[in-house]
């Protein structure tokens, strides 16, 4: 059976982006990151998720981002709220985290490579997003020669594949394709400030409420 490593963060996109990968007939190989984020419920999302698409392996990697910071999401700083949708993709907002994708693709690539697998699937999205740099298609091309170059399968002529499924559409059209996957939407976490409900004022609430209203779909965690 092909093997792909799914890089899950248990929100919207990763799990719909592994949703997927699995409809696509691959053997799934979840991978999540505890780097010191705020939004510790998100690897429980993260579990929950890769326990319901039957991954074969799922990994966390831990690490601390908050050594230095410089994000919303791993140091003291405020998370924006209650910004409009043309605000939300202006500018490169204070949750942006130095590096992350970078540093994520980098373990997803060494794990796919050790355990065979011959695609890499990130959920990344450049339309209905926050403006993060590392999630526009010419970085993904760049990793993509990374991973061409410095790995032996890529010496062999067997790169290992990024895929990105998402980076091409609106939120309102991953949640639509993620509803016709099955996807339980219910088990999965978005909000950068909730505690037992979404705070529905951060950037990731708002883009979520976007997708779920554009694709006429009701969000379950709000289903209450």
């Amino acid at each position: 059976m092909k093997k792909a490593v799914v890089l899950l963060s248990g929100g919207l996109d990763s799990t719909t982006c592994a949703y997927l990968a699995s409809r696509e007939g691959f053997a799934i190989y979840a991978l999540s990151f505890d780097y010191g984020q705020r939004l510790r419920r998100e690897l429980a999302a993260a579990r929950a998720v890769a326990l319901a698409i039957g991954a074969i392996e799922h990994k966390v990697i831990s690490f601390d981002l908050r050594q230095w910071g410089g994000s919303a999401l791993t140091a003291e700083i405020p998370v924006p709220q209650a910004r409009s949708l043309p605000e939300i993709g202006k500018d490169i907002p204070s949750t942006y985290v130095p590096g992350r994708n970078t540093i994520f693709l980098a373990f997803g690539l060494s794990y796919a490579e050790a355990r065979g697998a011959e695609a890499l699937f990130i959920g990344v999205n450049a339309v209905d997003s926050s403006g993060y740099p590392d999630c526009r298609s010419e970085f993904i091309a760049a990793f993509q020669e990374v991973a061409r170059l410095g790995t032996k399968v890529g010496a062999a002529g067997q790169t290992i594949r990024l895929v990105t499924p998402l980076i091409g559409l609106a939120k309102g059209a991953i949640v639509q394709l993620g509803n016709a996957a099955g996807v339980d939407y219910a088990l999965t976490w978005s909000c950068y400030l909730g505690g037992d409900a979404p705070c529905q004022s951060c950037d990731a609430c708002l883009l979520r409420a976007q997708g779920f209203n554009a694709a006429g779909i009701k969000d379950p965690l709000l289903d209450h």
